[in-house]
């Protein structure tokens, strides 16, 4: 069991069930070796030689999680608390990206050991920065693989766990919370397992339901299944150089656009709406922000568009800019068109629109709607009470008063997420990058949006980057997908014992 005991001169020492951590960790590396044996299979299908690369990924993976499953079997008797929950998380996704790796390390050499981090990192994430300036030229199980750990990023590898794994449903609400993107985690069903399991099979569901449109319009089996797995998981690795664009559809664009937006909805939405409970989607205020920001968003950059006669086609300009704002806003990163030389005021917003972020317990990332909410009725009532000093006036959120401690904790997630991405900019600029690279690479991997301006531009990679800002990079990935308290908490102690 969890414990934290005051040490001498105000440290503070953290005692935690390491053990079983280690144990469950193990489990969920068991979990990634089968994943990375999909793409050795369409390998050895497709007769390349790249299957092994696969293979051995897949057994060092494997012996690894059997080790710590092994050596650190908890039997029945397991407890988890929320410090556990913390540190397994933080792990998990930390280990995924050194296993996400492999392969590409195996493939390419222990010389593309950062680059492969990069890549896992930003696929897992789905942030979707790449350092592949010729993604085309991948063998197709290097591509498939881009997407697939998009796709099990996208939902969360713990809500995964929880899904697949029983003794992951013993910590489950604990784990949801340290992983779950938003500041409210709600289950959808008595059982936390089976809250996860309803989650996948939405996700699944949509998912099948974007591969099928995609065959209909054209797309190959593997640019179908790659773009819908980067669809859902709002991650951006495309199979092809220019992304979205180099189809040439206007069918696939549209498509893509309504699975966005179907993605940076929350997915508890989604739950209610299968369920025929259409009443609770009209009071739902976060769900009406998210598109009031995606309709108005559209209109001032199609109108900046056409003013600026960046496009002399209004059905072209609706084209580019719902496509343009719903990616970013969703934090997908997919591309149809260079936004870089857009207007300043398209591209002044584009970079705003980075902050924001889906609805809570979609698969977007950034700050999310619901806190940009939280602050605004945060704001309201403080207004109010200078007028009504005496007045008992609680932040409201669908019908429902927010505790405090949630509303402090959005004030704290602001200032950590704005010092972060400061720090981040600024790291960058000390190791050579012009400010609007420094600054924009910094929001778009904190974000997990993944193109940005200057030098990681919509038709630029990461490719050119010095290695250490790179690693930077790739962690700021991490710890912005995590929603940077499961880091922080795991940071701040000085000792885990």
């Amino acid at each position: 069991m969890a414990e934290v005991k005051a040490r001498p001169g105000g440290r503070l020492r953290l005692n935690v069930n390491l053990g079983g951590v280690l144990f469950l960790l193990g489990r969920l590396l068991l979990a990634l070796a089968l994943a990375l044996v999909i793409p050795g299979l369409v390998a050895q299908f497709a007769g390349e030689d790249t299957r092994w690369a696969f293979y051995m990924a897949a057994f060092i993976v494997a012996v690894l999680g059997l080790f710590l499953e092994r050596f650190f079997h908890q039997g029945d008797a397991f407890s988890f608390a929320r410090r556990e929950a913390f540190l397994l998380v933080s792990a998990a996704w930390l280990v995924a990206a050194f296993a996400g790796a492999l392969p590409f390390v195996i493939e390419f050499g222990f010389g593309f050991a950062v680059d492969a981090f990069f890549e896992s990192a930003s696929g897992f994430t789905t942030t979707g920065a790449t350092i592949f300036t010729d993604v085309e030229s991948l063998p197709k199980s290097f591509l498939l693989w881009r997407a697939l750990m998009q796709w099990i990023g996208g939902m969360g590898i713990i809500v995964l766990g929880i899904a697949i794994l029983p003794k992951l449903a013993v910590g489950g609400m604990e784990l949801l919370a340290a992983e779950a993107p938003g500041p409210i985690q709600e289950k959808l069903t008595p059982r936390i397992a089976q809250t996860a399991k309803a989650l996948w099979g939405i996700y699944v569901l949509l998912t099948v339901l974007e591969v099928a449109v995609l065959l209909l319009l054209g797309l190959g089996p593997l640019d179908a299944v790659a773009h819908a797995f980067a669809t859902m998981a709002t991650g951006g690795f495309s199979t092809k150089n220019e992304s979205i664009r180099a189809f040439g559809s206007v069918g696939v664009e549209w498509t893509v656009t309504v699975f966005m937006v179907l993605a940076g909805t929350s997915f508890a939405i989604h739950y209610r709406w299968l369920r025929g409970k259409f009443s609770a989607l009209k009071r739902d205020s976060e769900l009406r922000l998210y598109l009031a920001i995606l309709v108005v968003s559209s209109a001032v950059v199609l109108l900046n568009l056409m003013l600026s006669r960046v496009t002399p086609s209004l059905f072209e300009g609706i084209r580019l800019a719902v496509f343009q704002v719903v990616s970013i806003v969703t934090t997908t990163g997919f591309v149809t068109a260079e936004y870089e030389h857009w207007p300043e005021l398209s591209r002044t917003l584009l970079f705003l629109l980075m902050f924001t972020g889906g609805c809570a317990g979609s698969t977007g990332g950034s700050v999310k709607i619901v806190r940009l909410l939280i602050v605004f009725k945060k704001i309201a009532v403080d207004v109010k009470r200078v007028l009504q000093p005496h007045a008992v006036l609680p932040v409201q959120l669908r019908g429902r008063a927010i505790p405090d401690d949630v509303v402090s904790s959005v004030t704290t997630f602001f200032v950590l997420f704005v010092l972060l991405f400061v720090s981040g900019g600024v790291s960058l600029t000390v190791m050579g990058l012009d400010p609007v690279t420094s600054f924009s690479a910094a929001a778009a991997c904190l974000g997990n949006v993944g193109p940005g301006f200057g030098e990681v531009g919509p038709s630029l990679t990461y490719a050119g980057l010095p290695a250490p800002a790179k690693v930077l990079l790739a962690l700021l990935m991490i710890v912005g997908r995590l929603e940077l308290y499961t880091v922080i908490v795991i940071l701040f102690f000085r000792r885990l014992t």
